[in-house]
């Protein structure tokens, strides 16, 4: 028996209900999006402190501090020695020993392990060698006529602050703070710098060395005119470590790390497990896109908008497998094909 149905009952009992549900469907998502975002929170924060316990009492409390120390009285605490070897020497040999595998893969087009992963398919197969040697000669004059030069004020900088030649290294959880603010600082310097070396005034007579390459090589990431390697290339990694006054263990290891990522941005290949280097790859493909280092700006700015309906965007991650993404992600066929 089902009592008779006033009119008009019908449609609010279904709104009602329809409320209630969807009402009960967002307080559903919100509790398991609080449960999983704590969840993740935690375990993020759990690790974090785990790896930084490790680092600083195992690692870097221990070996490291042990290596700094035998290698501080070694060179008798001469800080000018000490400085030129972490700033110069260990970076450079990290650039041109991270190149130099490069280069083989470039020139010999082997090992195919590396030379499949390439990025623009049949540009640099092999490389022209002539554009080679002249990338390769100007990236050291840069280095020894340039970068070098350009530490001796950095030195009396880090002096004043009478921290960078401290017998006892920074914690592990202090050079992760130093690390994020000097990459805050580049980012921010070197996208500014380098949209203003694509003014068409200054593209012409400075910028444009940058851009003979068009599907670029790692070695090409110091191949820049004088002016733009002074301002774009060296002042945004050496500002970070200035501000900070940072330790010239911390300069050292972020120098090398600058010098490999940006290898890395402009190697042309995208290797398994590194970073993507398909925003700058991109960038030297259009030319008016992609101008930061983290993309940050960019997207701020609107000048990544051609980027983000690219394929180039599909495949803008950390390659997981090793079937090449330029296989899974394929560009689409051209009309005329």
């Amino acid at each position: 028996f089902q009592m008779p149905k006033m009119p008009g009952q019908d449609t609010s009992a279904c709104a009602y209900s329809c409320c209630f549900s969807q009402g009960k469907k967002l307080s559903d998502a919100l509790r398991i999006s609080a449960y999983v975002f704590s969840t993740g929170l935690l375990l993020f924060t759990a690790l974090v402190n785990s790896g930084s316990w490790f680092m600083q009492n195992i690692t870097l409390g221990n070996f490291w501090q042990t290596a700094w120390l035998e290698f501080y009285d070694y060179m008798e605490g001469d800080e000018w020695t000490i400085f030129l070897i972490g700033a110069a020497l260990v970076p450079g040999l990290a650039f041109w020993g991270f190149n130099g595998i490069l280069l083989v893969a470039d020139i010999t087009g082997k090992p195919t392990f590396i030379t499949r992963y390439r990025i623009q398919l049949g540009k640099n197969d092999p490389v022209d060698t002539q554009k080679l040697h002249k990338a390769i000669y100007t990236a050291l004059g840069n280095q020894v006529f340039i970068s070098f030069p350009m530490l001796v004020p950095m030195f009396y900088i880090m002096k004043w602050w009478d921290n960078t030649f401290s017998k006892e290294l920074p914690t592990f959880q202090w050079f992760l703070v130093e690390l994020s603010i000097f990459t805050v600082v580049e980012e921010i310097l070197f996208y500014y710098t380098h949209r203003l070396v694509h003014h068409p005034v200054l593209y012409k007579h400075i910028h444009k060395k940058h851009h003979e390459w068009t599907a670029p090589i790692g070695v090409v990431s110091i191949y820049a005119h004088p002016i733009e390697h002074i301002v774009s290339n060296t002042l945004p990694v050496m500002t970070g470590p200035m501000i900070m006054g940072s330790h010239i263990v911390s300069i050292s290891a972020w120098f090398s790390i600058a010098l490999v990522t940006t290898s890395i941005s402009h190697c042309g290949y995208h290797l398994p497990l590194l970073p993507s280097p398909e925003f700058h790859d991109f960038h030297h493909l259009k030319f008016n896109q992609c101008y930061g280092v983290l993309g940050v700006l960019d997207f701020l700015h609107g000048t990544d908008k051609m980027f983000r309906q690219s394929k180039a965007f599909e495949r803008h991650k950390v390659l997981l497998s090793l079937t090449p993404l330029s296989e899974s992600i394929p560009e689409p066929p051209k009309k005329d094909e």
